[in-house]
Parts: structure tokens; sequence; C-alpha cells
């Protein structure tokens, strides 16, 4: 398994890279974001562990830049801050864990285990279906290069498509993953909020993406422009 390490502390990088190497990884080591994101982009790591203070740039936009490319090795990232907000913006842009200095060499390595455990999976920061697009962190959504205004419960919906495109999801899954099993509402409420979903991704553009599927549910198709659709591009 090979680690890489971007720490530009000296002495922090030489304790993580001894301590790796012991149990048994191959480490590199470099001490910029400029050429983390060169390294992380010329060989394939099983886990990267990741400083956010770093010269060049620093850990979230290597970070997101790695994302952005479709690299998806595993993130451990370190920092010296405790910040709530710091923690969150890691996360957001793309990150899978988060560690904060001074930490255990033990724990650390714990942590690298679980990564690798999970394996390089794609987790885009953005998701992206056909001339759909939605970002959880700053909760916005596009429609090709229209941006579209949605309630928290359509944005909550369209979401949940996109996690699942050319899925059926069936009312009940929907309810559950939008609202909650204790939900006691109108019992209309998915269909409700689908057609409201229509009316801002579908119907303005022409063509059909949000489909009902009779019987099961509905489902969000990846290939649903069409050429009447202004949205879609060449």
């Amino acid at each position: 398994m090979r680690v890489l390490v971007v720490e530009d502390e000296v002495r922090m990088a030489a304790l993580i890279r001894r301590g790796l190497e012991e149990d048994g990884y191959a480490v590199d080591v470099v001490a910029t974001g400029t050429d983390g994101i060169w390294q992380a982009e010329e060989f394939t790591y099983d886990a990267i562990v990741l400083d956010v203070m770093l010269p060049g740039a620093d850990g979230f936009e290597v970070c997101r830049r790695l994302r952005e490319e479709g690299r998806w090795a595993p993130i451990l990232m370190l920092t010296a801050r405790d910040a709530v907000d710091d923690r969150i913006r890691g996360l957001d842009a793309g990150a899978d864990d988060y560690l904060t200095k001074p930490f255990s060499f033990g724990e650390l390595a714990a942590r690298v285990r679980a990564l690798i455990r999970r394996g390089a999976v794609d987790r885009p920061t953005v998701l992206r279906v056909g001339v759909l697009s939605l970002d959880p962190a700053s909760r916005r959504a596009w429609r090709g290069d229209d941006e579209l205004v949605l309630s928290t419960k359509e944005f909550a919906l369209l979401e949940l498509f996109l996690r699942h495109p050319d899925q059926v999801l069936s009312r009940t899954m929907i309810l559950e993953h939008v609202w909650d099993f204790a939900y006691d509402g109108v019992s209309n409420i998915i269909d409700q909020y689908v057609s409201y979903l229509r009316r801002k991704v579908d119907k303005p553009y022409g063509s059909e993406m949000l489909e009902t599927v009779r019987g099961a549910g509905y489902r969000l198709r990846a290939t649903g422009s069409t050429p009447a659709d202004p949205t879609a591009g060449p």
C-alpha cells in the first residue's frame, strides 16, 4: 500500500513517514501543495495524508483540485486548527477524515487503515447528471448555466435523484430520505414536490428528465434532454 504525505513541517513529516513505513506502507513525502497536486496526479495512492497549512496551495485547494480531476484516493486532513468551520470546509472540499494536531500516531495510523479499507470510491463534491448539477456544500443547483431557485425540500429531493440516476425511487424511499419515518402529513406530498421540481427542472426547457414510472415511483433519466433543450449543449 502506498501513501502520500503532504506536510511542510520537516519534523512532523519525518515522524509520519517513519511511523507509516514501520507499519509496512510505501511512503512519499512532499512539502508544498503544488507538489502534492502533481504527485497525486502522476501516481496512484491508496491514501493521502494532507496538511491544511501549506505553501503553494493550501490543503483545501489541493483536495478540491484532486476531486475535480477525478482523483479519489481517500484523504486524511491534518491541521493545527480546531475550529468547526475549518473541519466543515475540509470535508466539503472532498476530504474523507480530519485529524487535529497534536495527535497520537496510533490514531493517525488507525484512520489511515480505515480509509484504505474504504478504498478509492468516486464521491464528487458536485453531483452531475446530464445537464443538471448540484453542490450540497453551497446548497446551489443548476440546469446547464441556469441556477435553479429551490426550496429546502425541493433541493433535498433533487439531491436524492442525482445520487441515484436512472434508478426508480419508490415513494416510500423518497419519503424516508427527504422527510422522515415519523412524517404524518398529506399522503400525496411526494407527488406534489415532484411536480414542483418538474416546473423548475423540466418544463422551462421542453424536456423531461424526471419521469413517472407507473406503479413504482419516479426516476431521473441521465439522458433526459432533447434537441429542444437550450441548456443541453452541442
